[in-house]
C-alpha cells in the first residue's frame, strides 16, 4: 500500500468559506487537512498579512470603505494601506474580475458574513491553538508572494516570512512546514541565507519548463515542486522524473466545482493523481473530500 499523500488546505477550506479567514482555517483543520496554506503579502507599514492577492478589490469592501484610494489601474493594493486600515475591511467570497459576480457561484454567498484579514503572526498563533486544543497537528505551508514587487517597495518579504516562521519554531523539515514561491531566484537566495534544513517548494505555473534539466536545476535548491494540475496531466512523466531527482510533488489546485478538462467528477480527478500518478500531496479547496478519498484508496 502506498503512503497516503498529504492534504494541503488551499487558503483553508475555501470551497466552503471565504479564503484565508479563521473560520476557513478552522474548518480545514477539523476536516483533517495535514497543512494549512498561508499566502503572505505586506501592508504599507510592513506588517505581514495572510492574503492571496497584491490588491484588495476582489475579496474585500475596500472600494466602499476607502473610495479614491485605488491606483491608476483601478486596483487598491495592500501595500498602500496600513494594517489598521486593512483591519477595518470586511472579507467576502472571491468575486470575478467584474468585481460583482462570485467567481464560484455555488460557494459561500458573496457579500455576506463578517470575516477579516489577519497577520501571519495571528495565523500561526491560531494554528498553534487548534493543534493544542484538538491534539491533532496540522502543519504550516507559507508562500512568499511576489518577492520582487515587495523588494521594489522596500519590504524584504522572504526574510520577514522565514524570520516569523522561525520565531514560532518552524526551522527544519521535521517541524511540519513548507515555504513555497514562484520565484526561483528568491528560493535560491533563501536557501543560501537560511541553510539546507529549510523545506522549500518551487511553484510552477502553467507553461513552465518541466523537462528533466529544469527539474534537475530545481532539485539543487528545493525539496519539492508545486506544479499546476495541467503540468502533470496529461501524464508526460513529470511526477516520475521529480521523484527520481528526490523532489516531492504537490500539485494545485483540486476543486470539486472547477474540474479540469477530461474528468467526469472530482473522485476521478483525485484518483488519477493519487493512485495513477502517485503524487505526494494535493492542494485543494475541499480538504474533506480529498481526505476521505485519498486515505481510503492508498
Amino acid at each position: 500500500m502506498n503512503k497516503a499523500p498529504v492534504v494541503i488546505a488551499h487558503r483553508g477550506a475555501s470551497g466552503y468559506l471565504p479564503e484565508h479567514t479563521f473560520p476557513a482555517k478552522a474548518l480545514a483543520h477539523g476536516m483533517g487537512a495535514d497543512f494549512l496554506e498561508q499566502d503572505v503579502v505586506a501592508s504599507r507599514d510592513g506588517r505581514l498579512i495572510v492574503f492571496h492577492d497584491l490588491f484588495l478589490d476582489q475579496l474585500t469592501d475596500v472600494a466602499q470603505r476607502y473610495p479614491g484610494r485605488a491606483r491608476p489601474d483601478g486596483r487598491s493594493y495592500c501595500i498602500d494601506f496600513s494594517l489598521a486600515e486593512i483591519r477595518t475591511l470586511r472579507v467576502t467570497e472571491r468575486r470575478g474580475k467584474d468585481g460583482i459576480a462570485a467567481r464560484y457561484p455555488g460557494r459561500f454567498p458573496a457579500g455576506t458574513g463578517s470575516f477579516r484579514i489577519h497577520t501571519l503572526e495571528e495565523e500561526l498563533e491560531f494554528i498553534r491553538g487548534l493543534n493544542r486544543s484538538t491534539g491533532r497537528q496540522a502543519g504550516v505551508y507559507a508562500e512568499i508572494k511576489d518577492p520582487d514587487w515587495h523588494h521594489q517597495h522596500d519590504v524584504p518579504l522572504g526574510d520577514r516570512v522565514v524570520g516569523t516562521l522561525r520565531d514560532f519554531g518552524y526551522r527544519a523539515r521535521d517541524d511540519g512546514f513548507f515555504v513555497q514561491c514562484f520565484s526561483a531566484s528568491e528560493l535560491q537566495r533563501v536557501r543560501t541565507a537560511y541553510g539546507a534544513d529549510l523545506p522549500l517548494v518551487q511553484l510552477l505555473e502553467e507553461g513552465a519548463d518541466v523537462r528533466r534539466p529544469a527539474l534537475s536545476a530545481i532539485a539543487g535548491y528545493a525539496n519539492a515542486i508545486g506544479p499546476a494540475i495541467s503540468l502533470a496531466w496529461p501524464d508526460r512523466g513529470l511526477v516520475g522524473m521529480a521523484h527520481e531527482l528526490g523532489l516531492l510533488v504537490h500539485p494545485y489546485t483540486f476543486r470539486a466545482d472547477a474540474l479540469p478538462p477530461g474528468f467526469k467528477n472530482f473522485a476521478e480527478l483525485v484518483s488519477t493523481f493519487v493512485e495513477g500518478l502517485g503524487v505526494d500531496g494535493l492542494f485543494t479547496d475541499f480538504p474533506d473530500l480529498v481526505v476521505q478519498q485519498a486515505r481510503t484508496t492508498t
